[in-house]
């Protein structure tokens, strides 16, 4: 697939049986995400190759111990941990395709973070003893992570992560923080000149300098999901596509999901849908999450003389300090991908002013390649908690229900640890382990505090309303 750098891609081809992708989804507002719906036209799906066998939509009403909702690199580590380590074999249902949300449209950049906070702000928020606890298990999800990412093919660059300055005046900030790694946790982080990024890294023109952090991973998020989601099966996961759970009573303690194909009755649900999680499937977590759109490209390959004239020596994925953030790197076979928020609602992301926000970011950052072709466009949804961490809890401890959601994108490497502990909740493993009592176990996710008025659906517009008006006065902070 190619296009030009005026247009979005509009659709593509219907998935067997299925429907055809719908740019225009929005789960603020859709009643559902629709039932086997084509992946969206990710450079990843492109490159992913075959997708795993999996055990067809649900036909018919079964009976299973565990259900779980959503076959991202959630729900499909969930089941993996659930099998591996607990003797569990659960059943995921899956909407549409396998690991057709976040999984198939990430940036792939595997952090050591989870959530929209930084470690300043664990400080600030809870102090540094909480902060270092928090520290510590962060890490440890990264650590699983990076084991992870050796055992599946899924063209893994273990080269760390530049934080880049867009403007000097964010130096300063980016200097608190390197020190602060340093001192209070023991990272081996370090601050570098806009001379030593575009000498040793790439010829990044907009930079100032940047926080280097050793901690960080790219991989192909497609292929390491359908990696995991292999492990999972061959354990005796069963994973069913064009399954969307459509209604969902509870009886007697047995959770009765409906699907288009029958019920599945299950005495444990643990959902991961991230950012794609409607109003309706559970009020546990209606209005608990503000799904935001994240655009992202990826161009054709760079000639040797493009490689040469912009200097990119490394695979490292960079971002800058914009509060709407740019992401970027060279990928496996040297094409440049570059993502950012863009789009206040699903009803407006195909607008091609959206598309020339990264275009003309590519033409800032690396002159040479302005006005590259672009090969591959597309857009997903971001999972952001109104708090700005995720949760990995039981919302109710009278109900058997579960979730894992809230990255706030970065949930690339810390979305397999919170399948690890989330499958030991599940289990009922986690009592008297201390590590649940951290913020992001011990409370369900916060609602958001607008006059009390957001728990209707009606209000959806009003929080996009805020949204958009947000978005301005960040850009005019970024840029002006």
């Amino acid at each position: 697939m190619t296009i030009d750098a005026t247009a979005h891609f509009t659709g593509s081809a219907p998935a067997p049986s299925g429907q055809a992708y719908d740019p225009r989804y929005d789960p603020l507002v859709a009643r559902n995400p629709g039932t086997g719906r084509a992946y969206a036209p990710s450079y990843w799906v492109a490159s992913a190759g075959q997708p795993p066998e999996d055990d067809g939509p649900v036909s018919g009403d079964i009976d299973v111990d565990v259900a779980i909702i959503g076959s991202g690199s959630t729900g499909m580590s969930t089941a993996l941990y659930l099998a591996q380590e607990h003797g569990i074999a659960a059943t995921v249902l899956e909407a549409n395709q396998a690991a057709w949300g976040c999984s198939s449209r990430s940036g792939g950049q595997g952090q050591n973070a989870s959530g929209r906070l930084k470690r300043s702000q664990w400080i600030a928020r809870w102090g540094i003893d909480t902060a270092r606890k928090l520290d510590a298990e962060i890490r440890a999800g990264f650590e699983n992570f990076r084991g992870l990412t050796r055992q599946i093919d899924c063209e893994a660059f273990d080269g760390g992560h530049l934080y880049l300055a867009h403007r000097p005046e964010k130096l300063a900030g980016l200097e608190t923080e390197a020190r602060l790694m340093r001192e209070q946790f023991g990272y081996a982080t370090r601050m570098m000149s806009a001379e030593e990024v575009r000498r040793d890294y790439c010829d990044e023109r907009e930079t100032a300098g940047a926080l280097f952090e050793p901690e960080g991973v790219g991989i192909h998020p497609l292929k390491f999901t359908f990696g995991l989601m292999r492990k999972a099966r061959a354990l005796g996961v069963k994973v069913h596509p064009a399954s969307p759970v459509q209604g969902w009573t509870t009886i007697d303690g047995i959770h009765h999901l409906r699907t288009p194909g029958g019920t599945v009755r299950a005495r444990r649900v643990a959902v991961c849908t991230g950012g794609y999680t409607g109003q309706a499937l559970n009020p546990l977590l209606k209005n608990r999450l503000m799904p935001i759109l994240s655009n992202s490209v990826v161009t054709r390959p760079l000639t040797d003389a493009e490689l040469s004239a912009t200097n990119f020596k490394s695979r490292t994925f960079l971002t800058d300090t914009r509060t709407l953030r740019f992401y970027y790197r060279l990928l496996e076979g040297n094409r440049l991908q570059i993502g950012s928020r863009s789009s206040v609602s699903g009803a407006d992301a195909e607008d091609p002013v959206h598309l020339k926000l990264l275009t003309d970011a590519i033409a800032r950052k690396f002159p040479p390649l302005a006005g590259i072709r672009i090969d591959y466009s597309w857009w997903g949804w971001v999972d952001v908690s109104h708090d700005m961490m995720p949760r990995i809890t039981q919302p109710d401890p009278g109900k058997s229900i579960w979730y894992a959601v809230g990255y706030g994108g970065n949930g690339v490497s810390f979305s397999t640890w919170a399948g690890k502990r989330l499958a030991e909740r599940v289990a009922g493993k986690d009592g008297g382990q201390e590590v649940f009592e951290l913020p992001i176990y011990r409370s369900p996710l916060p609602f958001p505090n607008v006059l009390g008025l957001v728990e209707s659906p009606a209000f959806a517009p009003f929080r996009r309303a805020g949204q958009r008006m947000l978005y301005k006065w960040y850009w005019f902070r970024d840029e002006k």
